[in-house]
């Protein structure tokens, strides 16, 4: 059994996987409120589903990049459970946690998630060989440089106000996911972290590091996005 968590920003997410299937899965907002949410909502799960910490056989979590205070306390409590149950660790990025979910297109994809200060963060992918593939390791942005950059067809999905949903909306040559696909699930990293499990790739709490969102590049330019398309893989 696998307990997934995510807590890189104000949406927060949980799941269980039992390898076959998912048997629960839960988001919510958390509008800073990790701290005395988390561990209380994972209780409610594993009773939920009659399960026990001596249940799980693996831990997951998106490692960023988030916020620095979600990112810690999720990072914490998946590195406090591991290391007590002795279980293995695997964490996933945030945003190849939502690039996953999406369906395969011919225009480069930006996923992205608010960093807070009027600024986004987001990585770009390529549709290749049946998956997306990140072609660079992140940067944050602001609204405006983002919109200087709309030059290319592109594909957009994450997190997003619904005035910034509306101003993509309005780009002709922007693709915006629905809703639904804007979300990032836990089922989702619980099966990532799975597959990695079955293939023997999990590590140990200690090798988890996460990835804040102060570390990633600032825009270096208001250039267009580096044109990452072509036919399908």
């Amino acid at each position: 059994m696998l307990l997934a968590l995510d807590t890189s920003t104000s949406m927060s997410g949980l799941a269980l996987h039992d390898g076959q299937r998912v048997l629960a899965e839960y988001v919510w907002r958390s509008r800073a409120h990790h701290t005395v949410e988390l561990a209380p909502e994972i209780a409610l799960m594993m009773h939920r589903n009659e399960l026990k910490p001596e249940d799980l056989s693996a831990l997951a979590v998106a490692s960023g990049p988030g916020s620095y205070t979600g990112l810690r306390i999720g990072m914490a409590l998946a590195k406090g459970l591991a290391l007590t149950h002795k279980l293995p660790l695997v964490g996933v990025p945030t945003l190849d946690i939502l690039a996953q979910a999406q369906p395969s297109r011919r225009e480069p994809m930006l996923a992205l998630l608010l960093a807070g200060r009027t600024r986004l963060a987001g990585v770009m992918y390529k549709w290749k060989r049946g998956s997306w593939r990140k072609t660079d390791e992140g940067e944050t942005f602001t609204w405006e440089e983002l919109l200087a950059r709309l030059e290319e067809p592109l594909y957009i999905c994450g997190e997003l106000t619904v005035a910034q949903r509306k101003a993509l909306e309005e780009s002709q040559s922007v693709t915006l996911a629905p809703p639904a696909l804007c979300v990032r699930r836990p089922s989702v990293l619980a099966d990532m972290a799975w597959e990695r499990v079955r293939k023997g790739k999990a590590g140990e709490a200690g090798s988890v590091v996460p990835t804040y969102l102060g570390t990633l590049s600032p825009a270096k330019t208001l250039s267009k996005f580096p044109e990452t398309g072509g036919k399908q893989a």
